[in-house]
């Protein structure tokens, strides 16, 4: 099918559409706000290998704030590993 809307040639790039700012947080940008492909560009970008990095740093924030224990972060951690597996990116 054919019948799909043009993406934006930054769909799904996450260094595009959820930078690390200068406080070293990740922030959607105000012009990614006003696109009608926010929502399914980031489920994408999410989904890239470097979306799994920014799902990692996530993790790795909780544990440091005390917002989730070992157990869960070694398990959310594994996870995220198995699926670069998935993908081909396997690596520690």
């Amino acid at each position: 099918m054919t019948d799909q809307p043009h993406k934006p040639t930054c769909f799904g790039r996450i260094d595009i559409v959820f930078p690390i700012q200068p406080d070293g947080l990740r922030q959607t940008p105000e012009a990614c706000m006003r696109c009608v492909e926010k929502t399914p560009c980031l489920r994408a970008a999410m989904t890239q290998p470097h979306g799994l990095a920014v799902r990692e740093e996530m993790i790795d924030r909780a544990y440091r704030g005390g917002v989730i224990g070992f157990f869960q972060r070694w398990a959310q951690k594994k996870s995220i590993h198995q699926m670069k597996q998935k993908q081909g990116g396997a690596g520690r």
